[in-house]
């Protein structure tokens, strides 16, 4: 049976848990210090930072994260670039960012990705919602974010990149 958990605040035990699930599924980090002071560090600082965590008993299977979305930051201003000006005026700025979700490859095709996502998104204050995903609308993320309410808004800041967005604020019953 798979547990969830919501945090904003996590141990460095637990930081180091979440790289090995990140790691073995993204594997674009050169490791965990790298990580840690190139990205995650400056993550978890920032304002409405949360953490969904997905367990099997006692071992992490699964993550997402993000935070609040601000100008000045580097990824809200490189979408803004890329996304058509209305757009970015209307989505960007405040917005709750979904940085990443990663699952272990045995805790796929099970439901693990829908509960991360519906729990690190569950009472969000901010009402749009923004991600980076694939352009591949056969690709599981892009059916996962589609069946949850999220729709294209633009072109990604890579080829082969789409930015995704959604409105309103959901609680889990």
């Amino acid at each position: 049976m798979t547990t969830y958990d919501l945090v904003t605040v996590v141990t460095e035990d637990e930081t180091r848990a979440i790289f090995d699930v990140y790691d073995a599924v993204f594997g674009d980090q050169p490791d965990y210090p790298a990580w840690r002071s190139g990205v995650w560090d400056r993550h978890a600082a920032r304002d409405g930072f949360r953490v969904a965590r997905a367990y099997e008993g006692t071992r992490l299977v699964g993550f997402g994260y993000g935070y609040t979305g601000e100008h000045g930051q580097w990824w809200t201003d490189q979408a803004a670039r890329v996304l058509e000006p209305e757009v970015a005026e209307e989505w960007l700025g405040g917005h709750f960012e979904l940085v990443s979700i990663g699952v272990l490859e045995g805790a796929r095709r099970a439901g693990v990705g829908r509960g991360l996502l519906d729990r690190v998104t569950d009472g969000l204050a901010q009402e749009r919602w923004v991600l980076m995903t694939t352009a591949d609308a056969d690709d599981p993320a892009r059916h996962l974010y589609a069946r949850a309410g999220w729709e294209v808004i633009g072109p990604g800041l890579r080829e082969g990149q789409v930015v995704m967005g959604r409105r309103g604020v959901r609680s889990l019953p």
